[in-house]
Parts: structure tokens; C-alpha cells; sequence
């Protein structure tokens, strides 16, 4: 009896190792070697790697005889979506989307599926984990219905291939990338080449055939999409699923687009008939805010292009032990650490012994750098017990020296802002001198950030 071969192979970048290490060489990645089994190298060329007899035989073509026009973009029937994607679905593309176990791909997957198939589109949804009795239940929930979508459950990737040409869908649904299988390759399902393996294959299908796929990814425990990294590399749009569990509210937010504007978010509430859009989230994170608290601060932030205001809430108490504990929720931690160590510096406001606690609220969570103002306000709101005005909002970076440093995308923030009401922004002095007059909101320009706390607080 021949001896059974065994090799460790990194499940993030795909390195080789004939004995077990704690951290890949190639990609420095700790407890990602898995032994796998040796098979013998299979001679046939996979699938990917063949030449398609039905394929077009590609040509060079100049720039300017390439036809594209931006009306040939699919509308969903989720505007959310459609922002999230840059405006549609465009042709041909290839997209990814990742997110927890249980937080809605598939129910999103479905719906879109559903809307597709209503606009005269031919769907073919592909299951890897449920049987189609499993996915007619959820449609009957999500009242899905439609004579042009086709459930398939299947996971070897040469009965979906001879299935997408005989069907001739123009969307086909993937889910998920990790149990699809390709027969070719001797490696166990999900595996780093089976995954690679797959999406090649499914990228011929979106571009050689025009076809429109899309791919569920399942993700790690450290919220990254399981696998090699060469598959968001491959896709066209790598979109994250993200969510609370202990919130309904779900947001789709886009980390890699080809078609339109990266960092887009898009707002969901999940309810019993499927995901609900949320058009002004705004709305959401302000509506059980109490008017006259201390250590509130309106902030009007930048998810890619959509401005959204949240309450950040700062409480300090003294501390009980030698060294003051930071603790943060939908927030930075270094970042509110820099924030306390300027107010001390150059406010002359003693942090050193008391413990802080901040939040933004509504599950959301917030890292650009004009966050700063309102994060220092409401620290200085909680330490001096002083609340602030409710229709005040504020926005800009504050540097190591104190300064208020400007921020980018003022006018949709400040539109925003006027638009729910709020009568004053507190804003970089230099965006302040660039920003036109706004008829209903006054716009309050500071330096530093002595200056905001002198302008809300007075002599403090």
C-alpha cells in the first residue's frame, strides 16, 4: 500500500509547506497552514485554462471604437443597492458579497433575484447549502415569485457550466464560492485552489458570455472573505454585508468597485418580510436622542458620497485604579486616546484620572478623520457636565498641535445638516472661507479646538 502523502497548505495565500508552521512564510499569516492530502498532479487542463469553442475570438480594438454607453446599467429594484453598485448593475460584472453567517445574504440575493426577474431578466440561482424546497420556503416569506427564475442545487462546477449554456440566464447567483466544486482539481472543497479554481471559472462565464454573477463569500472570524486574496482581486465589486446582531439595521458597504465610487454604503432594516431600505439613516440614528444630555455630539459624517449624522456620546467618571480605562463602541480607540491626550495638552482639561467611555449609537460605525471635533466636544460636554445646544452639529480633524484641519465634501454635509433642522455647524475655519452662504444654518468657522470649546461653552 502506497504512503499517503500530506502537505500544509496556507488558506490566505496558497504557500506550501511540507511540514506544519504557526506562520506562513509568504504572507506572514498566523494558524492559517491546513494539512491537505496529496493527490497526484492532474495532467488535463482545468476548466479556466480551456479554450471555449463558443467563446468569440478576441481582437485587439482601438479605444475610441470600444461601445459602452451608462444607460445599459440594470436598475434594482432597491435604490440602496443601485448606489451601492455606482448607479446599476452593469453587464457582464462580476460581484462578491461578504458578510457574517446569518446576517442576510442570501435574503438580499432572493429579493434582488426577484426584481431581476420582474424587469424581464432570466435568473439562475445556484445553492450549494439549501435544497430548492429550502429556498421556495424563503421566497414564499419574501413573496418571491416569477416564471424566469430557475433554482439549481448543485455544487460541481461542470454541471453548472453545462447548465448556464443550455439555460442562457443573464444573472446567475453563486451561493456560496466555498462549497462550489470544480472536478478537476484533486484538492478538497474550499480550498485555496478550488476557490481560485471556481472564480476563474465564473469570471470566464461573466465575461466571455455576458452574464452578470454574483458570488456570496463566506468570511472569517476576523470579518475577512474566506480564502485567497487573489479572489477580491479577480471580481469586479467586493461588497460587505455588515450588521449587529443586537440591531435589525443592516449595511451593505461597497471596498472595491470597478463602475463607480468605493466606500458607498447602503442602509437596510431587516424585518419579516425580508430587508427593508432605510432612504435616510440620518433619521434613524437621531430619533431617540435626548434633547439637554451631556456628553452628546452630533457629528455629520461621510460614507463615500452620503452624508449621515449620528449622536457620539462621551461619559467620564473618576477612575478607581492607577491607570484610566478607554473604552469605545463604533469608534476608533487610538483615535479617541490622541483626541483626550490634545485636550490635556493644550485645553489644560485633567483626563489622566478619569475613565471614558464613547459611543457612536445605531450600530454604526465611524473612522474618518473629520469625526474629531465632535468626539472632543463630547468629551468636554461629559467632563464639565454642560450639555449642548440640540441644533448644533460639528465636523473637522483636529491635528496633535489643536488644530481644527479642514475636511472634504463640505457642501452635501452641510446640506444634510440643514436639511434635518439643525441651525448651526461647527466647522473648519479654512472650509469655512471656500463654503458658500446657506440660508437656513449658520456656519461657525474655528482654528483650534480651544476656539469650539470657548464658542459652545464660553469661558469654561
Amino acid at each position: 500500500m502506497a504512503k499517503v502523502k500530506t502537505r500544509f497548505v496556507c488558506q490566505n495565500c496558497g504557500y506550501i509547506s511540507p511540514r506544519m508552521l504557526g506562520r506562513c512564510p509568504n504572507c506572514g499569516g498566523w494558524n492559517q497552514l491546513v494539512e491537505e492530502i496529496e493527490h497526484p498532479v492532474n495532467k488535463k487542463a482545468t476548466p479556466s485554462r480551456q479554450k471555449n469553442s463558443n467563446a468569440a475570438e478576441n481582437v485587439p480594438t482601438k479605444l475610441r471604437d470600444v461601445v459602452y454607453d451608462e444607460k445599459t446599467r440594470v436598475k434594482t429594484g432597491m435604490p440602496e443597492l443601485n448606489r451601492v453598485l455606482g448607479g446599476g448593475i452593469v453587464q457582464g460584472s462580476l460581484i462578491l458579497i461578504g458578510g457574517d453567517p446569518g446576517i442576510g445574504k442570501s435574503t438580499l440575493l432572493l429579493q434582488v433575484s426577484g426584481q431581476l426577474e420582474q424587469s424581464g431578466g432570466k435568473v439562475l440561482y445556484v445553492s450549494g447549502e439549501e435544497s430548492a424546497a429550502q429556498i421556495k420556503l424563503r421566497a414564499n416569506r419574501l413573496q418571491v415569485t416569477g416564471d424566469n427564475l430557475y433554482l439549481y442545487p448543485e455544487t460541481d462546477m461542470a454541471q453548472i457550466r453545462a447548465t448556464v449554456a443550455t439555460q442562457k440566464p443573464d444573472y446567475l447567483i453563486i451561493d456560496s464560492v466555498q462549497t462550489m466544486n470544480e472536478p478537476e482539481l484533486a484538492s478538497a472543497i474550499g480550498s485555496v485552489s478550488q476557490i481560485r479554481e471556481v472564480t476563474a471559472e465564473l469570471m470566464n462565464i461573466a465575461k466571455q458570455q455576458g452574464v452578470t454573477v454574483f458570488v456570496v463569500g463566506h468570511v472569517t472570524k476576523g470579518g475577512a472573505i474566506a480564502g485567497p486574496k487573489i479572489l477580491e482581486h479577480m471580481v469586479d465589486t467586493v461588497l460587505y454585508f455588515e450588521g449587529d446582531e443586537h440591531y435589525n439595521y443592516r449595511l451593505l458597504r461597497s471596498v472595491k468597485n470597478r463602475f463607480g465610487s468605493t466606500n458607498e454604503i447602503g442602509m437596510f432594516e431587516m424585518v419579516n418580510e425580508g430587508l427593508k431600505e432605510v432612504s435616510n439613516p440620518s433619521e434613524i440614528f437621531l430619533e431617540e436622542r435626548l434633547l439637554d444630555s451631556t456628553g452628546s455630539a452630533v457629528v455629520v459624517s461621510m460614507e463615500g458620497t452620503r452624508p449621515i449624522l449620528v449622536e457620539i456620546q462621551a461619559l467620564t467618571a473618576p477612575t478607581l485604579y492607577g491607570t484610566a480605562k478607554r473604552t469605545t463602541t463604533g469608534l476608533d480607540h487610538n483615535r479617541v486616546a490622541v483626541i483626550m491626550a490634545v485636550l490635556e495638552k493644550h485645553s489644560n482639561i485633567l483626563l489622566q484620572n478619569q475613565d471614558a467611555y464613547l459611543k457612536a449609537t445605531g450600530g454604526v460605525h465611524l473612522d474618518e478623520p473629520a469625526i474629531d471635533l465632535a468626539m472632543a466636544l463630547a468629551i468636554v460636554s461629559g467632563y464639565k457636565n454642560k450639555s449642548l445646544a440640540a441644533d448644533e452639529c460639528f465636523v473637522g480633524e483636529i491635528g496633535l498641535t489643536g488644530e481644527v484641519r479642514r475636511v472634504n465634501l463640505l457642501d452635501q454635509r452641510i446640506k444634510e445638516a440643514e436639511k434635518l433642522g439643525f441651525q448651526k455647524i461647527y466647522l473648519p475655519a479654512n472650509n469655512k472661507l471656500q463654503a458658500r452662504d446657506y440660508p437656513d444654518i449658520e456656519l461657525v468657522g474655528v482654528k483650534t479646538v480651544n476656539e469650539a470649546i470657548k464658542r459652545v461653552f464660553g469661558n469654561y
